[in-house]
C-alpha cells in the first residue's frame, strides 16, 4: 500500500505540468478569466474582442458608436453610471468617444458576479468608491453591423 502511495506522490508533478491538447482553431481558453497572455492581451475575432480591465482610478466617460459592451465583474466595486448625456465628448478614434461626465445619468452599484450589456451609443461611466479600491472585469466588446 505505501509503495502505492509513493508511486502516486511522485507522479503528481508529471500530472500538473500535462501539456493542454490542442484546442480546435477560433476556440479560446482564459483560465480562472485571465488571459494567459497577461492583462493587457485582447483577443479579437472580428464580430466580438475579449480582454480584461482594471481600474484604480476613477474612468472617463466612453461611447462607442458601434460596439456594444458586455462586462462581468471579477472583482471590485464601483458605482457605475450610464445613459444621459456625455459632457466635453471628444474622438478617441473612428467611433469612439470620451468625455468628462454625464449628465441625466442613472447610477447604481456593481460588484462581483455582475453581469452587464452596455448597447452601442449609450454613454457610461465608472467611479470607484473611495480613493485606493480597484474594479477588474471581462469585457466583451460586441461589433454590430
Amino acid at each position: 500500500m505505501k509503495t502505492l502511495l509513493f508511486a502516486a506522490i511522485a507522479m503528481l508533478p508529471l500530472i500538473a505540468t500535462a501539456q493542454q491538447p490542442t484546442l480546435p482553431a477560433g476556440v479560446t481558453v482564459w483560465p480562472k478569466g485571465m488571459p494567459p497572455q497577461g492583462i493587457k492581451h485582447k483577443d479579437a475575432y472580428g464580430t466580438h474582442i475579449l480582454s480584461i480591465s482594471h481600474r484604480e482610478k476613477d474612468g472617463m466617460v466612453e461611447v462607442h458608436d458601434s460596439k456594444s459592451d458586455v462586462m462581468i465583474i471579477q472583482s471590485g466595486e464601483a458605482r457605475l453610471v450610464v445613459g444621459g448625456k456625455g459632457i466635453n465628448m471628444h474622438s478617441t478614434g473612428v467611433g469612439e468617444w470620451q468625455g468628462t461626465s454625464i449628465e441625466g445619468g442613472i447610477t447604481i452599484l456593481v460588484g462581483p458576479g455582475d453581469v452587464i450589456h452596455i448597447p452601442a451609443k449609450t454613454p457610461h461611466q465608472f467611479f470607484l468608491l473611495k480613493p485606493g479600491t480597484q474594479i477588474t472585469y471581462m469585457l466583451v466588446k460586441v461589433i454590430e453591423p
